[in-house]
């Protein structure tokens, strides 16, 4: 079969021809019909994440190994299932997913494999969906799609579930109840937005640099979209808020610039979810966080039981598709390129 591969960090992606695999166990083997290009993406292509002051997390320390095949928003039809695997029906369409622990320790055995210390992420840690087919250790990672698109689908294994587990983190009280701030435009604020709009959500102000995504923010219903470079940008976004600040924010994109506009626009007591991993060090003074009664919570992805659940919501047709532009699986990585370069409003899609 065909992958595309990390073979070298900050080098182009290689086709590689590797052995199709063959499911043992509980495995289950899917022919890959479409692959979510995240920026996470980038991260691994990278080789790192920037923790600030001139320091790098390196992903060779956390257990990646090369060469690998990214893609972690992977939509594919059983195929072929292991001795032990049950509950797969061969044909039909899949959602898997990706975030996949070892299985024993405590966060795996509470349900949160995705909080794991020890890791066997798909795309990441074990091959993933920028391939022809894959490897899925268990029929449990699998969400049966039905005839939902397969290209509209695959990002919620990730920018969907991210944003989900956000929003449940804020809590229906509040964004119910009152306006958020979303940090980020891109796919993820986009898809953040249509779900808070199917979540019964009071709306958002979105905040970003780019004018093109900001434009698709407000064709999307965004409150207003506010140019986070602007030197006033905090009072902007108070003031598209009805001229209060925030119970809540979410920061899509985690560079210091962001955070920090986040944090200035909370109410006493307001909560701001961390999920970008853009990177740098965080500037705010200490003593504000305790003055202000500030929440500050780091969010990664989000459980198996949130991804049904979102799931779940999509086929209720509540939840407007976010654009999607798709590409052939052979090109994975200029798609990787124009995605680095900023050049994708929406979600790209590599589909077979």
């Amino acid at each position: 079969m065909k992958c595309y591969c990390v073979v070298n960090f900050r080098e182009p992606l290689q086709m590689l021809d590797m052995a199709k695999p063959t499911p043992e166990g509980s495995e289950i083997l899917i022919s890959v019909s479409a692959a979510g290009v995240c920026h996470s993406d980038i991260h691994l292509w990278e080789g790192g994440y920037d923790l600030g002051n001139g320091r790098t997390l390196s992903i060779k320390d956390r257990g990646v190994r090369l060469p690998l095949t990214p893609g972690h928003e992977t939509v594919g039809v059983a195929e072929a299932c292991g001795p032990d695997a049950t509950g797969v029906q061969l044909g039909h369409k899949y959602l898997v997913y990706p975030w996949i622990g070892c299985g024993s320790c405590p966060a795996c055995n509470s349900g949160a494999e995705n909080h794991c210390s020890a890791p066997r992420c798909l795309g990441i840690h074990r091959p993933g969906g920028y391939a022809e087919y894959m490897i899925v250790p268990d029929a449990k990672y699998l969400i049966d799609i039905g005839d939902l698109d397969p290209s509209q689908i695959a990002p919620y294994a990730c920018s969907g579930l991210t944003t989900y587990s956000a929003l449940k983190k804020i809590g229906a009280d509040i964004y119910q109840d009152h306006p958020i701030v979303i940090m980020g435009a891109g796919g993820l604020g986009l898809m953040c937005l249509q779900l808070l709009s199917a979540l019964g959500g009071a709306g958002a102000v979105m905040v970003d640099i780019d004018p093109a995504k900001r434009e698709a923010a407000l064709k999307a219903g965004a409150l207003a979209a506010i140019d986070g470079a602007a030197p006033d940008a905090t009072q902007q976004i108070i003031k598209a808020l009805g001229g209060s600040p925030a119970y809540a924010a979410i920061d899509l994109v985690g560079a210091p610039a962001t955070t920090s506009t986040a944090f200035d626009c909370l109410i006493k007591g307001g909560k701001l979810i961390l999920i970008g991993l853009f990177g740098g060090a965080s500037q705010w003074p200490l003593a504000l966080i305790p003055m202000k009664a500030a929440s500050i919570i780091g969010s990664y992805v989000g459980n198996l039981q949130e991804l049904r659940e979102l799931i779940a919501l999509v086929k209720t047709g509540k939840v407007a598709p976010i654009p999607i532009t798709t590409f052939p699986m052979d090109e994975a990585d200029s798609t990787l390129s124009l995605l680095r370069q900023g050049g994708i409003t929406g979600r790209a899609v590599l589909v077979r």
